[in-house]
């Protein structure tokens, strides 16, 4: 073989592993962390190299995808819908972008914010291992290893929200942990109910034969309501109400980094799962709806209103919460559950308008990458001021605009970002959710994000008058700056603003998303569950592949 064909050998391998690769890298980076650990120094490098080269492993599978469409991996060689199946589109793609920045953002804060000591225990291979869980749920094709990956995901976030093991943190945690093994065991009775009556795990299998229930001898009225019951673990681990109960004390007492990725793109995993499941799988089917105030032909018809509820409440209770907090920490939590309130609302309209529904889900995208960079680097800058003054209380804060001008204004893109402000990605997100409100002709769905939208310009300024203008105070006076610390929360600042400025990439990259996630024909096809041939005992898989 010549050394030109054995290169194009190896591209075409590499090519062929492309959606496997984000998540190999990120395990590998785990276990080389853990084996480190002995060696401090050796340990960051690993992990901080190994938050590069996920990006990297990311920004290869985006193109791979924008060039190809949607990539099947069977691992083993194993075909649905009896193998393992990982799936990369542009829906996947785009949540794996977010994961990427926001993971290397808070990686390198985290060289500096946390305690060396603490570095050693089990930090690194944790915070990889959290990536590993992100990074497998959004890319499995089957509901089971969705279950799986969540496990992974959420049991690292237990520790590192216990981090500093303090009383505080320790209540925390134990909310956190109770609540969301609760939903976990939950998720897993409605996904052997969803086994038991369908008879397949795979998402495309699950499509394919709800599409069709009588010939497979499915009857979708218990789908109906298993997965009515699994809205409710995805709405717990997103954090939207009345499932948010965690939020605020595991927001508060997790590090500041952690913090970050728990509600830059931990929450987003439960959005992911939404639009993946009810989008895509559960709207295959046609049955009958009719509950008081709620009717129609299809299982959206019944979450539509569901969905609008939760976003309403959501929005409201997270905007008066983060209005009274006299915490930035706490401020910023409540905040995260009338955000989220801001996502779930075009998904509300989408799925109880057909004709909208991809620029619904298109404008939930979109408001969730920003939300995703904005309230990530609002976290990072309110870690940086405690480390700075040794309080993010309110009362205790003044005149940080003076004393740190660099910091303030990250603090200050980042709360225009929430408030919806030109020409930064708020105000496109905010833009196309209340445009998607307005196609729809639902006065209320208008009301409810103005109402929202007002309550965020309340708390983003209070905020803002009581941490940054004002005089300085003793604990401002005597504040030491942390160089690296600011510059990251200038990374992402930057990021926000470039995103705003250069819309174009981020709709283009949200559209085609939408259409990924709508598309179930496509997805089936891609997937072919039909491929699989009992006898072929496994022969019969395919290693990789587009459309």
């Amino acid at each position: 073989m010549t050394e030109l064909a054995l290169q194009a050998s190896l591209a075409g391998t590499l090519a062929a592993q492309a959606p496997v690769i984000p998540l190999l890298v990120a395990l590998s980076t785990a276990i080389l962390a853990l084996g480190t650990r002995v060696y401090p120094r050796a340990q960051q490098g690993v992990s901080l190299l190994g938050a590069g080269a996920y990006g990297v492993a990311v920004l290869f599978l985006a193109v791979r995808v924008t060039a190809e469409g949607r990539l099947v991996y069977q691992v083993s060689d194993w075909a649905a819908p009896f193998g393992i199946t990982l799936v990369a589109d542009a829906l996947s793609v785009l949540m794996l972008g977010l994961a990427a920045v926001v993971s290397l953002a808070a990686l390198v804060y985290s060289l500096e914010f946390v305690d060396q000591r603490d570095q050693r225990l089990a930090y690194h291979p944790l915070y990889h291992l959290m990536v590993v869980g992100v990074t497998g749920a959004f890319l499995t094709g089957d509901i089971f290893n969705l279950f799986v990956w969540f496990e992974v995901m959420l049991m690292s976030s237990y520790v590192l929200v216990v981090f500093y093991s303090g009383p505080a943190q320790t209540r925390a945690a134990l909310l956190y942990t109770v609540l969301n093994l609760l939903g976990s065991a939950v998720m897993l009775l409605a996904i052997g109910g969803l086994y038991a009556t369908i008879g397949t795990l795979n998402m495309a299998d699950m499509a394919r034969r709800l599409a069709d229930p009588a010939a497979f001898g499915i009857d979708p009225a218990p789908v109906l309501g298993l997965s009515a019951v699994l809205l409710t673990v995805f709405a717990l681990k997103a954090g939207i109400v009345p499932f948010q109960f965690w939020v605020p004390a595991a927001y508060r007492a997790a590090p500041a980094p952690v913090t970050a990725m728990l509600a830059g793109v931990v929450k987003k995993v439960g959005i992911y799962a939404i639009v993946r499941l009810y989008f895509m799988v559960f709207a295959a089917a046609t049955v009958p709806v009719s509950f008081p105030g709620i009717g129609g032909q299809g299982f959206l018809a019944f979450f539509g209103p569901v969905l609008f509820v939760m976003a309403a409440a959501s929005i409201f209770l997270g905007g008066f919460g983060a209005v009274w907090q006299d915490d930035m920490d706490g401020l910023l939590a409540y905040s995260s559950i009338g955000q989220i309130g801001f996502v779930v609302l075009p998904l509300a309209v989408a799925a109880t308008v057909p004709d909208l529904r991809a620029l619904g889900v298109a404008a939930a995208l979109v408001y969730a990458v920003n939300h995703g960079l904005a309230k990530s680097l609002l976290f990072l800058v309110s870690g940086a001021v405690r480390t700075a003054t040794g309080t993010c209380e309110l009362p205790k804060l003044g005149g940080l605009s003076e004393h740190d001008r660099v910091l303030s204004a990250a603090f200050f893109v980042g709360g225009l970002a929430l408030v919806g402000i030109p020409p930064l990605t708020g105000f496109f997100g905010k833009f196309l959710v209340f445009d998607v409100a307005g196609r729809a002709g639902s006065t209320l769905g208008l009301a409810v994000a103005l109402g929202g939208a007002i309550l965020t310009i309340a708390y983003v300024t209070r905020a803002w008058n009581q941490a940054f203008w004002g005089r300085p105070t003793d604990y401002v006076i005597g504040a030491s700056r942390n160089g690296v610390l600011v510059g990251v929360t200038v990374v992402l600042a930057v990021s926000v603003v470039a995103l705003g400025v250069g819309f174009d990439p981020l709709v283009g990259a949200a559209n085609a998303a939408a259409e990924a996630a709508l598309d179930v024909d496509a997805y089936v096809e891609a997937v072919d569950p039909d491929r699989f041939v009992p006898s072929d005992t496994g022969s019969g898989g395919h290693g990789g592949g587009g459309e």
